[in-house]
């Protein structure tokens, strides 16, 4: 048990000031609920480790599905929450929470639309391609399609909300009563090693485990030896507070992977080139999987490669279609791209033997390849390009067991009194393992989540049992 994450006991705890809500964490999910939480006038403090708030969402690709919102209608765009939540189940093979699943398809459509109304930000839906196993366009990001633009439009708006973001402040402590109220949080600051703050209600809105290499070891053997491209604040803090008090925990084997991370640049690269057609090769020049199941648990694929290395394979078309994507254009730009005139200047960049690269692209071709299942709509063509990869692991997709009002709950299944966790905190609806993570789980997760903690926590507070 780390000091940095305890469970204390008492009464009471008495300081000086006092908020009605308390959240962990000022990322997407915690600035999303405290926007809500202002919105209908509940005085709200958000706690932030990190010295400029960023977290998880600042490091995606900032891509949040959702069905139903406004600006899909207005595309005329055909969705519903319970087609989106059939789309979940079945990436998750049905092994996602059936009632968490159905809130959150839910409420991501509402939270969007809210987010737009009443704090300004605009999204737009990503129609230029279907993302893995989504039925329709339901993609929807900020016109910059970034995570670091995503967080730039929160914080923004809750400045202009007058949301109270402190950071700099490490929560370390969560005091409880003996009926397991939380009373309030102890913080640390760099100028003070602890302050106690009580409040009404408790929003866990902090990180998953991702950076805790012991939970890793522990929970997720398999990405144990795999880069980590998530953020350092992923400690875990959540599951050792959650053991220490007794509460459940669920799906821990759920994670986002991806398999494209640029070697040694260390930037993402885009999924959508494998959809539209882009294949990745091992250091021998041949297929090993079928690369449009997901960009998840293609790093379990990758990973399992001679020295954990792939190369995306993609041609001129493919090229000039990646350069709306931002994090291919960053890739580009730190010169993770190496570009050829012939497979065979190509095979010599790989190191490969180049009659087996050459039957590796001549199976590239319209129809369905027999070895990997995979169905091509066509060759790839003319100039080829290559980036080296590898796999890596993201974030967690498991957390605190949570219902779906994203209360937390204890191992007996009933709920804590007054305490909420969502986001990476929290359970999410990615199944039990890496092959149930869908695009832009993690962030559904965190905005839906955010959205109904704050809902419930403020009907709490006007109708107290």
């Amino acid at each position: 048990m780390t000091p940095d994450a305890q469970i204390c006991r008492a009464s009471h705890i008495d300081a000086s000031v006092h908020s009605s809500v308390v959240i962990v964490g000022a990322g997407a999910c915690g600035l999303t609920a405290a926007l809500m939480l202002r919105h209908v006038g509940v005085e709200v403090v958000v706690l932030e480790r990190d010295e400029y708030p960023s977290g998880s969402t600042a490091l995606s690709a900032g891509f949040i599905p959702a069905a139903s919102t406004r600006i899909q209608k207005s595309m005329g765009i055909e969705d519903s929450p319970e087609l989106f939540a059939k789309d979940i189940q079945s990436k998750a093979k049905n092994k996602a929470d059936p009632a968490l699943t159905m809130a959150y398809a839910k409420a991501i459509g509402p939270a969007l639309d809210a987010l737009e109304k009443n704090n300004g930000l605009v999204w737009e839906v990503l129609d230029k391609f279907l993302y893995p196993n989504h039925s329709v366009h339901r993609m929807h990001a900020v016109p910059e399609k970034t995570g670091d633009a995503l967080m730039t439009r929160l914080r923004a708006a809750a400045d202009a909300a007058d949301v109270v973001v402190l950071t700099q402040a490490r929560v370390n402590q969560i005091w409880l009563d003996d009926s397991n109220r939380v009373l309030g949080v102890g913080y640390t600051t760099p100028d003070i090693d602890t302050s106690l703050l009580p409040c009404d209600a408790l929003l866990l809105a902090c990180n998953g485990f991702g950076g805790n290499t012991d939970l890793v070891k522990e929970l997720l053997p398999e990405m144990a030896q795999a880069l980590y491209a998530g953020h350092t604040g992923n400690d875990g803090s959540a599951i050792l507070w959650g053991r220490q008090m007794g509460a459940g925990l669920a799906d821990l084997g759920a994670y986002q992977g991806h398999g494209s991370w640029a070697v040694p640049h260390g930037v993402l690269v885009s999924w959508a080139l494998m959809m539209e057609g882009a294949i990745q090769v091992n250091e021998n020049g041949e297929r090993f999987h079928d690369e449009t199941l997901g960009y998840s648990e293609a790093a379990v694929h990758v990973l399992a490669q001679p020295n954990a290395t792939a190369w995306n394979i993609f041609d001129d078309t493919l090229l000039a279609f990646a350069q709306d994507f931002p994090d291919f254009v960053q890739a580009q730009k730190a010169g993770a791209i190496k570009s050829t005139n012939s497979f065979k200047e190509l095979s010599n960049v790989i190191q490969c033997d180049t009659n087996r690269f050459q039957h590796t692209l001549d199976g590239v071709k319209p129809g369905t390849d027999s070895s990997t299942g995979r169905t091509f709509k066509r060759s790839l063509q003319g100039r080829l390009h290559t980036i080296k990869v590898t796999g890596a692991l993201f974030h967690t997709q498991g957390g605190l067991a949570i219902n779906d009002e994203c209360r937390v709950l204890n191992q007996q299944g009933l709920a804590f009194p007054n305490l909420w966790a969502a986001g990476g905190a929290a359970r999410g609806v990615s199944g039990q393992a890496v092959w149930g993570y869908l695009s832009g789980n993690g962030l559904l997760s965190a905005v839906a989540g955010g959205y109904i903690s704050a809902h419930t926590i403020s009907h709490q507070l006007q109708h107290p049992k």
